[in-house]
């Protein structure tokens, strides 16, 4: 019988199953768990030696009382199971270390950042509210921000009404209601500029009931909107703003952080520099 100290080595093929491949895209660690204990007959005990946790913290992730969002016990996680570089990919991790000569050139196409691609938000609806359940952080990048914050049944919302020791940070940019490009933006969408200036301001009095109870700060900007970014925790969905559709009627991206990766890390920068320039209101 296999101790805890015993590393865990599924055969390579058990790593290529399309399940076990769907529940590494979703970063359902509850679900590798269960892949792995039932592929390899490892204990909780075992698993937990092997990913640096103790037995009562795997027994809460199998049993989705907790989940794994922060990127080092991704990587913690892969390690321990000892992922193949496919399996470790799926996850959105670059592959081990060790294994890379120093100084090499990546392959970028090679350690994909973008996960997955939905055909329009309502699309992705249901993996963003999973996502949003236990986010300790969210920013949101939108023109009015209705759909995502603003009115009861917003995607974001029934998320940001937790318990007041488990509410997420909440950081908003919304677009300046007196703005010029509030007028270009609603002639892309046809819409009046009066009708979107209304829209902004209806949001920005929700977030602040939002703001009495939790941590909140809102921001104004100015230029025209382009990108329509949720972010929570390690993960990004993006969208976009053009002439003729709005940010929720666009494909939306799934975009993981990872070490190497470009994507994450410049969407982020951006937010964090347009937080820089703006008008804080809240």
């Amino acid at each position: 019988m296999a101790t805890a100290l015993e590393p865990i080595r599924l055969p390579d093929p058990a790593w290529q199953n399309s399940e076990v491949r769907g529940l590494l895209r979703d970063r359902d660690i509850a679900g590798v768990f269960r892949w792995v204990q039932h592929h390899s007959g490892a204990s909780q005990a075992r698993i937990a030696a092997q990913v640096g946790m103790t037995q009562s913290r795997v027994n809460e992730i199998m049993n989705r009382r907790r989940e794994v969002v922060r990127l080092d016990v991704f990587e913690r996680i892969a390690d321990g199971l000892n992922m193949p570089a496919d399996a470790r990919r799926l996850l959105g991790l670059a592959p081990q270390r060790e294994s890379r000569a120093p100084g090499a050139a990546f392959d970028l196409a090679a350690f994909p950042e973008i996960v997955r691609v939905y055909s329009d938000q309502a699309s992705a609806a249901a993996e963003i509210q999973r996502t949003a359940r236990s986010a300790g952080e969210i920013d949101v990048l939108a023109v009015r921000g209705l759909g995502l914050l603003g009115l009861r049944d917003s995607l974001l919302r029934p998320h940001l009404e937790r318990g007041a020791d488990a509410r997420p940070r909440l950081r908003v940019l919304l677009l300046h209601p007196e703005a010029p490009a509030v007028a270009d933006r609603a002639r892309e969408i046809g819409e009046s500029a009066e009708s979107l200036s209304s829209g902004i301001l209806l949001a920005e009095a929700r977030l602040r009931e939002l703001a009495e109870v939790g941590h909140v700060e809102v921001y104004r900007y100015r230029t025209l909107p382009v990108w329509r970014t949720i972010r929570l925790d390690a993960t990004l969905y993006v969208s976009s703003f053009h002439s003729g559709w709005e940010g929720h009627e666009s494909a939306t991206y799934k975009v993981l952080a990872t070490p190497y990766g470009p994507l994450f890390a410049g969407w982020r920068r951006q937010l964090d520099a347009m937080v820089t320039e703006a008008e804080r209101i809240i």
